[in-house]
């Protein structure tokens, strides 16, 4: 019994203390899923980063669209979850365990975020620098970022483009 309390305590705080860092564990609605791939608006062969990547539909979606995704995810059964479930697609996934705020972001064509709406103008300030000059693509899924008017909306997604990006 001790040993089933102490796993379920385990779970739960491995669960509940992400919150302290992006946002808790809510899966992107199946949905959504092509909704946010379609306001990226990526092509095969581009890069897609998620951050806070949860079990990985969007990651397996983008695979299966010939996008490369990389994903950053701070719960340690997720990542090993979405490492099994997408194993085929390894090739276009690449998954990293840890705190995205403390990782230098590899290079990418466009970001997907549902973060908290208290972290949107530190993922704007982080987004400012990280495009540099070249034209970025971000969807936030429900929260907004407080500087910027999206150029797009579909439900409770929200797509912002940096550097000036033309829309199409």
């Amino acid at each position: 019994m001790l040993m089933w309390s102490i796993l379920l305590l385990s779970i739960i705080l491995i669960f509940g203390l992400v919150i302290l860092r992006g946002a808790p564990f809510l899966p992107t609605l199946s949905a959504q899923v092509e909704d946010v791939l379609d306001l990226l608006d990526l092509q095969k062969g581009q890069t897609m980063l998620e951050l806070g990547s949860g079990d990985g539909r969007l990651l397996a979606a983008a695979a299966k669209r010939g996008i490369y995704s990389v994903g950053y995810e701070l719960n340690p059964l997720l990542v090993v979850w979405t490492k099994l479930r997408y194993w085929r697609y390894r090739s276009h996934i690449r998954i990293i365990w840890g705190d995205y705020w403390m990782h230098d972001w590899p290079p990418s064509d466009g970001m997907y975020v549902f973060l908290l709406q208290r972290y949107m103008d530190k993922l704007d300030n982080h987004v400012i620098h990280y495009a540099d000059k070249k034209p970025y693509k971000v969807v936030s899924n429900g929260f907004h970022i407080p500087s910027k008017q999206p150029a797009k909306t579909r439900k409770s997604l929200k797509l912002y483009y940096y550097n000036e990006l033309a829309t199409r």
